[in-house]
């Protein structure tokens, strides 16, 4: 394995998915090796919003939520000395993780069955179903 997607939302759960990447990393034959990339996906806001928000403060929103939720991970990796890459992106995000997936020749997925908040759970673990059926490359779901 030489690519590995981890979706990061900030919870716990996807923390967790953080930590046991880190802590498999070291049974690999060349740690170093690893290409560890996060991504953030935001969901675009409604028509009736967008209307009267400019594209520059949607995209400064947008980028500001994914630098927040993705600190807990960089912190996580930055301690362990893992190199890895930042996405930031706005879209449908069951469908923007499998592609991210697919367009970085990734060869796994390692995310959380559940995200932040107890609503949010609801939704977070239907889109980990979603990733689940729309995803060509294996899934490691971390609870």
């Amino acid at each position: 394995m030489k690519r590995v997607l981890l979706p990061i939302d900030g919870s716990e759960c996807a923390l967790r998915g953080v930590a046991l990447l880190i802590s498999k990393r070291a049974l690999y034959l060349s740690p170093e090796d690893l290409e560890i990339h996060l991504v953030n996906v935001q969901t675009p806001f409604s028509h009736d919003v967008s209307r009267f928000v400019s594209h520059e403060q949607t995209a400064a929103f947008h980028r500001e939520q994914s630098e927040q939720a993705l600190r807990g991970a960089c912190a996580l990796l930055d301690a362990a000395g893992a190199r890895y890459v930042c996405h930031l992106e706005v879209g449908r995000v069951a469908e923007v993780i499998t592609g991210l997936a697919k367009s970085l020749q990734c060869d796994q997925i390692v995310m959380g069955t559940h995200g932040r908040g107890a609503l949010k759970e609801l939704l977070l673990g239907s889109i980990t179903l979603k990733v689940l059926q729309l995803s060509d490359i294996p899934v490691l779901l971390v609870k």
